[in-house]
């Protein structure tokens, strides 16, 4: 499961990063609100820690600007602010879960456990782009009716494709909405899933869905 922090303490930052890394989550972390809505404007996460005093954009405005997008990922808000009218304003403008600074790690991991069961639910979008389909609720995909069998890091390329259907996304883009964002592969990876993605999807049809743009990158489209 693919966790993003967002805690502008760079020491707690960090210890957050490695217990749960430890624990076996895919990690992204950044250090305020703005960089946090970057993150989320490109990759779809399974929860979110989310501190509410933060730089540039506060928790709360973060979560509210989520919930209006639709933007139902699980967040776990960390604050120092323990007072009763707090707890009820965060959980009001749409957190799933409270704790207030210092606390414990095994409570944390407790509380994320819990919050990432509930990460996969019935409003879970349908992209659709011609006769291609993908359900991500029931984690499936079909085009013209007939169901194509994807590795999960196939079917999680072909969601930022359709996330952004339109959108030409360069290589790195999608590489780092694929992996961590400091990830350091160096390869042609990208390329090789887009070439495997290619095959199940577009082989046999006349029509092709997953275009490459020379120079910046692909794009999911139904036009030639």
């Amino acid at each position: 499961m693919r966790i993003l922090i967002a805690e502008d303490q760079k020491d707690l930052n960090r210890i957050l990063v490695k217990k749960l890394s430890k624990e076996g989550y895919s990690v992204d972390a950044c250090f305020d609100g703005e960089e946090a809505m970057s993150f989320l404007d490109m990759v779809s996460y399974d929860g979110i820690i989310l501190d509410i005093n933060m730089p540039g954009k506060d928790g709360l405005s973060v979560v509210a600007e989520m919930r209006r997008s639709g933007d139902n990922t699980p967040v776990l808000f960390l604050t120092a602010r323990d007072s009763i009218e707090d707890r009820v304003a965060g959980l009001d403008i749409g957190a799933n879960d409270y704790l207030v600074k210092p606390f414990s790690f095994e409570e944390l991991m407790a509380r994320v456990r819990v919050l990432t069961r509930t990460t996969v639910s019935s409003n879970s979008p349908i992209y659709k782009v011609d006769d291609l389909e993908m359900d991500t609720a029931k984690h499936t995909v079909t085009r013209t009716g007939q169901h194509i069998s994807l590795s999960s890091k196939e079917f999680s390329l072909l969601e930022i494709l359709l996330k952004n259907r339109n959108k030409v996304l360069s290589r790195d883009s999608i590489e780092n909405a694929l992996w961590n964002f400091d990830y350091e592969g160096g390869t042609n990876a990208v390329d090789v899933y887009i070439s495997y993605l290619r095959k199940k999807i577009d082989g046999g049809h006349e029509r092709k869905l997953i275009h490459t743009v020379r120079g910046v990158g692909y794009v999911i489209r139904d036009e030639q």
